[in-house]
């Protein structure tokens, strides 16, 4: 499983494909206050970038991964928590 959350910060790990999509938005409303972690990410599938795109959580670190981290990232960042 590359979604785990721990207190309200839910932690998206390795490879996270679209099957995971449903998932991230159950622990996005089960959290008070969601945030993500994002450093230990390798491949956000799009459904799970529209996902955090809808309910803007806010970013607790970084990808390591260079490719989300120049392109991915940025969108997530403007996007603000709502």
């Amino acid at each position: 499983m590359s979604l785990h959350i721990e207190g309200d910060e839910i932690w998206l790990v390795d490879a996270c494909g679209a099957e995971e999509a449903l998932e991230l938005v159950d622990l996005l409303l089960k959290a008070e206050r969601p945030t993500i972690n994002l450093s230990r990410c390798t491949n956000l599938h799009a459904a799970l970038l529209q996902t955090v795109l809808a309910y803007k959580p806010a970013v607790s670190a970084e990808p390591a991964e260079p490719f989300l981290r120049r392109w991915i990232l940025p969108f997530i960042a403007s996007s603000g928590p709502a």
